[in-house]
């Protein structure tokens, strides 16, 4: 039996700036991807998210991403691997802290903007994310037929693909740039 996962990017206030209306939709999806403080998020926004993901009974995720408050993530950086695995395990493990302290346990990874986009179309970035999932023993959400996704599914890692309904593709299956029109 085939089960949709509605997921939603979650927990991306930071300090006074407010983004979202996590209240409002978490009653509405299966699993959260909260934001790691590194594009949005903050310790307390990370905490408050998880609570009302335990609260509704939502899967919850880490969205680990690029160092990058200031550009949302969404500016690529040239990285290593090794950077790639540090970045996902490090931010995960804030997301993991807050959901043991709530009764709860972290379920899923799904990097965030040129993190995710990266990993999508590169080999040895994805076989590093792939690695940092396997090591914190949760799934890996990735663009469903993407690189990311056949480097996972070699390595037996558990993982889902996904497909957005509110962004464009392009013919070979990537995501259609934000900047551009459709």
């Amino acid at each position: 039996m085939k089960k949709i996962d509605l997921n939603c990017d979650m927990g991306e206030s930071f300090g006074a700036w407010k983004m979202g209306a996590d209240a409002e939709i978490m009653p509405l999806v299966t699993s959260a991807n909260i934001a790691c403080g590194f594009h949005a998020g903050d310790p307390a926004t990370i905490r408050a998210t998880v609570q009302l993901a335990v609260d509704y009974g939502v899967a919850i995720g880490a969205h680990p991403s690029l160092p990058d408050l200031q550009g949302f993530g969404r500016r690529a950086m040239r990285i290593r691997p090794q950077d790639m695995y540090d970045l996902v395990l490090y931010q995960a493990g804030a997301v993991e802290a807050f959901a043991r302290a709530a009764g709860a346990r972290l379920h899923h990874v799904k990097c965030h903007g040129a993190l995710y986009n990266m990993a999508a179309n590169d080999e040895a970035l994805s076989e590093a994310m792939v690695r940092a999932a396997k090591d914190l023993g949760v799934m890996l959400y990735v663009l469903s037929n993407s690189l990311n996704y056949q480097v996972a599914r070699r390595a037996g890692a558990r993982v889902s693909g996904e497909v957005f309904a509110d962004r464009g593709y392009a013919d070979d299956g990537t995501l259609w740039p934000r900047d551009k029109p459709g």
